[in-house]
């Protein structure tokens, strides 16, 4: 019988993100909101199950003769890569569509409104930060999520996956 081939965390990285990627437009669809692609608990949910999926995929591939951190490593480097591929995507919508920042920035100011915390002045100083330093929020708190999510989700897959340890005493010489 011939070895199977493990999918690469690249592949893997790639298949999470478009999954994501179609996930965040049909949210968008159904919401009628550009203000925020990739946002919500269910895009963190599929990124958790796709990691879980893909760690367990590759182990059964390798006859589950894999380490815990070797599965961890599996799982954060497909995370780099979904990670990577959204904020591309972040940045081909806004091209596509130029009025997402000032939608983005809009929803930021209702929200203030609505929660009263803020008088006008501390909003505006808020909303004028924002609109500053928009494209560093924007990535940067896409790539905390998608890193600190992706994390979770490659500990966990490599916890719950059956591991037979390598037991260097029985390994042949060749």
């Amino acid at each position: 019988m011939e070895p199977k081939k493990p999918l690469t965390h690249v592949v893997a990285g790639l298949l999470i993100a478009g999954i994501v990627i179609v996930l965040s437009m049909v949210m968008m669809l159904f919401t009628k909101s550009t203000s925020n692609p990739g946002s919500g608990g269910v895009t963190y949910l599929v990124i958790i199950a796709g990691l879980i999926l893909f760690i367990n995929l590759y182990a059964k591939a390798k006859d589950n003769y894999v380490s815990f951190g070797e599965l961890f490593s599996y799982g954060f480097k497909a995370t780099a890569v979904y990670t990577v591929i959204f904020i591309g995507f972040l940045l081909l919508f806004s091209v596509l569509f130029p009025d997402f920042k000032a939608n983005a920035i809009e929803a930021v100011r209702t929200e203030m409104e609505n929660q009263k915390n803020y008088n006008e002045d501390q909003a505006d100083k808020a909303i004028a930060m924002m609109e500053k330093y928009f494209w560093v929020f924007a990535i940067g708190g896409t790539m905390l999520g998608f890193v600190i999510v992706g994390a979770i989700g490659s500990l966990i897959g490599a916890a719950i996956t059956k591991k037979r340890p390598i037991n260097p005493f029985e390994q042949q010489i060749q």
